[in-house]
């Protein structure tokens, strides 16, 4: 199909980021082809199932805003949701055979879907001029021939672009994400390109003299206009005295400003003095009191996005989905390497 070349690159490096922030987290190399671009609609998309799908809905905010659709087969779902929670491959063979979900596999897989949106923001950002905010709601299931259709579920009535990722992970076989695109969303993402006109004939005009001092004035207070926030602030939270100072100069190196405390510093005065946008988290091994940090921050924030890092020396596929629920945005396998610690803390603040 022709046009939307740039939405298609947007979406394709979003799906190879989602590969490889999903694969870390499901200890797994999964990789996202490219997407084939299909046009269709909500009526043909649906018939054309023929297994149970989850449907997530994500909501665009800013300049480009509307609702678009992420959409995995049933079987898939298990799959990743079961190597997120270490279930062994041969018993997630059965399950997807059987296709059996239990609650902690929903669990796990909101938070598969909580990740690509992640992904997905870290891609579309910085691409529309970080113009544009990414949501999600806990995925919805669709069964063919038994959920109805009707004007606004599983997905609205109207004409959609279809950006189609093959997935693949070592030994399983996968089926395809679905990124389902209203079409007036996707021409405010890539605007149809429109036949330049012929110039009109004009009368010459004779140039009034140049105002010099008007436009100095006016670039004068154009520059004073432009926002000057400084470096981005980063919280480092971590009770090795070591580790901090490790962390602290590779932000400094790097052009942030890093503010460091232990764990039991008083998160709440430092956050109130403004600026911290990142908390690199170093936690111990994972317990009720590293957690209780978790929540500590996101109640301070008070329902702003303040992401976090969390760091430990050892992390199980168990322990990743227990820090994801608390409210991690990454992890960090310790000792500290500085290339990982930079690219994580400027992919998350990138998102952010």
């Amino acid at each position: 199909m022709e046009g939307f070349a740039t939405l298609t690159s947007v979406v394709d490096n979003a799906l190879k980021q989602t590969a490889q922030d999903s694969g870390m987290l499901l200890g797994q190399e999964l990789v996202i082809a490219a997407a084939d671009l299909i046009g269709t609609n909500r009526q043909t998309y649906f018939s054309d199932l023929d297994d149970v799908c989850f449907v997530a809905e994500i909501t665009a905010s800013g300049e480009y805003g509307g609702k678009f659709f992420a959409v995995f087969g049933l079987r898939d779902a298990i799959c990743l949701s079961s190597f997120l929670l270490g279930i062994p491959p041969a018993r997630i063979n059965e399950k997807r055979r059987l296709a059996i979900m239990e609650s902690d596999d929903a669990d796990a897989f909101a938070e598969i879907i909580n990740q690509l949106v992640g992904s997905f923001n870290s891609v579309f950002q910085p691409a529309f001029a970080n113009k544009v905010h990414l949501k999600v709601v806990p995925p919805r299931k669709f069964i063919p021939e038994e959920t109805a259709l009707t004007e606004t579920e599983p997905v609205p009535d109207g004409e959609y672009l279809l950006f189609r990722g093959r997935m693949e992970l070592p030994g399983m076989e996968m089926g395809n994400l679905d990124i389902l695109i209203p079409r007036p969303l996707a021409e405010l993402f890539d605007p149809p390109r429109e036949e330049p006109e012929a110039p009109a004939e004009e009368e010459p005009v004779a140039e009034a003299p140049a105002d010099t001092a008007g436009t100095d004035a006016a670039a004068a207070v154009e520059e004073e206009a432009l926002p000057n926030d400084g470096p981005p602030r980063v919280l480092i939270l971590e009770d090795d005295a070591g580790d901090r100072q490790l962390v602290r100069e590779l932000l400094q190196e790097r052009g942030f400003e890093p503010v460091e405390a232990g764990l039991d510093a008083d998160i709440r005065e430092i956050v109130s003095r403004g600026g911290v946008r990142l908390v690199v988290l170093g936690i111990h091994n994972g317990d009720d009191r590293d957690m209780a940090v978790c929540i500590k921050i996101k109640a301070i924030a008070q329902g702003e996005r303040l992401p976090i890092i969390m760091c430990a020396r050892e992390w199980t596929r168990s322990a990743v989905l227990k820090a994801v629920k608390y409210g991690a945005r990454d992890i960090i396998v310790k000792p500290y390497r500085s290339d990982e610690v930079l690219a994580k803390v400027e992919k998350v603040l990138s998102a952010a």
